[in-house]
């Protein structure tokens, strides 16, 4: 049985195309114009294990916001739509990972009831010239939700000595935590 699904999601401000294979290899094609979340959709293909196509055209002349909350909002719903009746899956998941000086865990629950919690230190306010990390919260709340999971995402260290939280590397390994959850 194949585990796909496909989700077209047209707004005022958004279209995204997203197609989730869950029982592929990585593979990805990931165009957003928000050149991180980018990378960060392509750890969830690679560490998720799924071949992954997203494709978003926003208003990305006012901000992010819109694009990357109806990515998030249709990649939550297509993995809800290739889970299909859940026959054969694992309920839960977990994953811990170490990016460098961060530690994140990850925690789902395919239940079908969404409830999502999420605790990261406070990041400078872009990573890039348009990823707002603000918006992390955001596209895990707007994921959960739409994928209708319990998801929690604790990020356990993050300082480097004497520094700042490196913010690539925070975001990142939570979306790398998140996937291997999966």
């Amino acid at each position: 049985m194949s585990r796909t699904a496909r989700v077209e999601r047209i707004t005022k401000e958004t279209k995204v195309l997203v197609e989730i294979e869950l029982d592929g290899t990585g593979k990805a094609d990931i165009e957003t114009g928000v050149g991180f979340y980018d990378h960060m959709l392509n750890q969830i293909a690679r560490h998720g294990g799924f071949d992954l196509t997203v494709h978003t055209v926003g208003d990305l002349e006012i901000d992010a916001h819109h694009t990357m909350e109806d990515t998030a909002l249709a990649l939550g719903a297509a993995l809800d739509r290739a889970l299909g009746d859940k026959a054969g899956i694992r309920r839960y998941g977990s994953a811990t990972v170490p990016m460098d000086e961060v530690l994140v865990r990850a925690a789902v629950d395919l239940s079908g009831r969404p409830y999502v919690l999420h605790d990261e230190p406070a990041l400078a306010p872009y990573i890039g010239p348009v990823y707002p990390t603000s918006m992390t919260r955001h596209i895990w709340e707007s994921f959960g939700q739409a994928a209708r999971i319990t998801l929690h995402v604790d990020v356990l260290r993050a300082a480097r000595p004497g520094g700042h939280p490196d913010a690539h590397h925070v975001v990142e390994a939570q979306f790398k935590a998140v996937a291997r959850a999966l």
